[in-house]
């Protein structure tokens, strides 16, 4: 049984597992770590892989906790520089175009804020997401449970806010308490009168959009044939869901052709 693993967070990923699980490459074995869109696979979260090593025509990936493990396929789909970053036999494997092309790939850089209420507290606005043009700091702002069409008297309301582009590139390295402060400042003048949160979560989106995606890639980038070492993601195609999907059906198609 082949042993196959997807590592990174995001929708290629998870429909890299789902297509995988559904595609006809017999009996395997599907590791994801970080999320997955398909039930039969094995997902670990938070799991930093550090090296990729080439061991006995297996891939061995070490990771920041726990012993290495081996694998007969590995599909990376998260953010080109985490991939650049990695260490271990991976480094000798990406030639100079490749390498030239995966540092041409250049993301924006954001904030997210969560904003988590008690049960039956309302948050009295006609919309269920609202884009902002005239904040320095705010640019999106969702109701996010009336976004998913969830309504429940025993789970309260929770708001997400995005900020701006140029808000993430200034603030990129402050603390995230500092951050949260100025964020939930400026949303006071744009939603006046909130009531008080029983818990915040805010997230600092360092690779958040793609800005520039990987030039004359179709949708993925193979680093080795046998055992297979393939990358996709939106930064080798554009970044929206389409992209998203692209990549993965590219992945999925170089998958059938060589293995």
């Amino acid at each position: 049984m082949a042993r196959i693993l997807i590592v990174g967070a995001g929708l290629t990923g998870s429909l890299c597992a789902t297509l995988l699980r559904r595609a006809a490459f017999g009996p395997l074995h599907l590791t994801v770590w970080d999320k997955a869109g398909d039930p039969g696979a094995e997902i670990y979260f938070r799991q930093r892989v550090t090296q990729i090593n080439l061991r006995n025509d297996k891939w061995e990936v070490s990771k920041e906790t726990g012993p290495p493990e081996q694998f007969d396929l590995v599909v990376l789909t998260m953010p080109v520089p985490q991939i650049l970053q990695l260490q271990g036999d991976i480094v000798n494997l990406i030639n100079d175009c490749q390498r030239q092309q995966l540092e041409s790939v250049s993301y924006s850089s954001r904030y997210a804020l969560g904003l988590f209420y008690e049960a039956g507290t309302k948050i009295d606005v006609p919309w269920a997401g609202q884009y902002i043009s005239s904040n320095p700091c705010i640019r999106f702002i969702s109701i996010d449970n009336k976004k998913r069409h969830i309504e429940s008297s025993e789970i309260g309301p929770s708001l997400v806010i995005h900020t701006t582009v140029s808000f993430g590139v200034a603030y990129l390295e402050h603390k995230i308490e500092d951050v949260q402060e100025v964020i939930i400042q400026q949303l006071e003048n744009i939603l006046p009168g909130l009531p008080q949160p029983v818990d915040t979560k805010c997230q600092r989106w360092r690779y958040s959009q793609v800005t520039s995606a990987a030039a004359n890639c179709p949708g993925q980038m193979t680093l080795h044939r046998k055992p297979f070492l393939v990358c996709g993601g939106d930064g080798f195609t554009q970044s929206n869901f389409d992209g998203c999907i692209t990549s993965a059906l590219c992945v999925l198609e170089t998958l059938r052709s060589h293995v």
